[in-house]
């Protein structure tokens, strides 16, 4: 345990820390499964819908630091690629 007192101070805000980056990391992964089980339900209206709203989970997470770049333009390239291909 932390003796110095920004010590204990740090154990708390990156716990609370911790707890945000998991939120917005499950809420993007989320939108993702969404978008995708509509690409394979075969329902076009609502993965457009579902795309815009995992676009927009995924780049909020990129902006944040939660996750790398390259995963926010690898995902939103292959859901967008998968929304498109569709009839």
């Amino acid at each position: 345990m932390a003796n110095m007192k920004n010590a204990k101070k740090k154990i708390k805000t990156s716990l609370k820390e911790k707890e945000l980056n998991r939120v917005f990391k499950g809420s993007m992964r989320t939108a993702i499964k969404n978008t995708e089980k509509a690409v394979d339900a075969n329902d076009k209206e609502k993965a457009v819908e579902n795309l815009n709203i995992a676009i927009k989970r995924i780049d909020k997470a990129g902006s944040k630091g939660i996750v790398h770049r390259n995963f926010v333009s690898r995902n939103k390239s292959r859901l967008a690629k998968k929304v498109n291909e569709m009839k």
